[in-house]
């Protein structure tokens, strides 16, 4: 439903309030902290937004898209230009029309997108959730209270910290709203992955000197307040970075005879190292150590040279144009034959 020009920032609104959610999460976590059934409330109120997503689910309008698949064309303009804010909406209507009827024929997206003009969106949908994982957030989101106790923050302090954490994820991101759609997609990715890279290595090396192998030490206050400052801007570079745009990539390079697939691939590598994560971790940190933050780092620079090498820029370009970016690009180029065209967002062979 996105127009292109600002899909970036409305696709990142999605992330937005992923961390938002976060950020009240600890905040609960925080002020429960003291009472003897604290955990109890804390988890009880996760009924709350499950309740408000069950209601808000009720009053979602239907997409043009799905009002086409289903014949219901005249609603589907309606609604188009409704969402648009234009009369103006007939060329975009059959765009959506045509890619509707040529979607609707293809019975095995997942046969299609292992295909060899599709190795770039089967690539980008692998690699990007995979890397988003092995950048090390879950690690800081996922046990910040448990890992700043460790480090010798008190127990309120710990918890304190991770709403901190929580709420620099939540600014960082609105960074990324407003400048994903001017700056591009691989600057943010760019400079998030030096960042990360730079602050990782500086929080190893701090926690390294204190505790050692042993695990032995404390930090005095200002210590501590500089490693939360290092961890704090790792944050940030995550948040306007792999955070939002580990979603939006994989959602704007897939046309529709793929999309399925690439979204479903996309979400499925995504959870999957999100609980590989969550259950190794603290094995990783009884035996890595300080080193946790070097082995993160590690792939903090293989995916920031990935990018670097293969992503081209996706900024303002409408999905059914999107072979033309991976025809003009020095390594995908190879794999587009000349022959594919794109209709509507969806891959066409035409005769030569």
């Amino acid at each position: 439903m996105a127009p292109t020009k600002i899909r970036g920032a409305l696709n990142i609104g999605f992330q937005m309030m992923i961390t938002i959610g976060i950020l009240i999460a600890n905040l609960i976590n925080y002020g429960t902290s003291k009472h003897k059934n604290g955990w109890r409330i804390s988890l009880g109120v996760g009924a709350v937004p499950a309740i408000l997503l069950c209601i808000g689910s009720l009053c979602l309008d239907e997409t043009p898209n799905s009002l086409i698949e289903r014949g219901q064309h005249e609603n589907a303009k309606k609604m188009l230009k409704k969402i648009r804010g234009t009369e103006n909406i007939d060329e975009e209507f059959q765009d959506l029309v045509d890619a509707s009827e040529e979607a609707s024929k293809v019975d095995h997206p997942w046969k299609n997108i292992v295909q060899s003009e599709n190795r770039p969106q089967l690539t980008f949908c692998t690699f990007i959730p995979f890397f988003q994982q092995l950048t090390g957030i879950n690690v800081i989101m996922f046990y910040a209270p448990v890992l700043f106790k460790i480090l010798g923050f008190g127990g309120d302090a710990s918890l304190m910290s991770a709403v901190i954490t929580g709420g620099v994820n939540v600014v960082a991101t609105l960074v990324s709203i407003f400048t994903v759609d001017k700056f591009g997609r691989r600057i943010l990715f760019l400079e998030g992955g030096v960042q990360m890279l730079i602050c990782q290595i500086i929080i190893g090396i701090m926690i390294g000197k204190k505790f050692g192998l042993n695990g032995q030490g404390s930090f005095s206050t200002k210590e501590a307040d500089l490693l939360l400052f290092f961890i704090c801007a790792y944050v940030a570079a995550f948040a306007w970075s792999w955070g939002p745009l580990g979603w939006l990539v994989p959602s704007e390079i897939c046309s529709l005879q793929i999309r399925p697939a690439g979204q479903a691939l996309n979400v499925v590598v995504n959870m999957f190292f999100t609980f590989i994560i969550a259950q190794v971790f603290l094995t990783m940190l009884c035996h890595l150590k300080f080193g946790l933050f070097f082995f993160f780092a590690g792939f903090v620079v293989i995916m920031t040279i990935f990018i670097f090498m293969f992503l081209p820029e996706t900024k303002n370009v409408p999905i059914e144009e999107m072979n033309r970016v991976w025809k003009s690009h020095w390594f995908w180029t190879k794999f587009i034959p000349e022959h594919v065209v794109v209709i509507g967002g969806y891959n066409k062979k035409t005769t030569p």
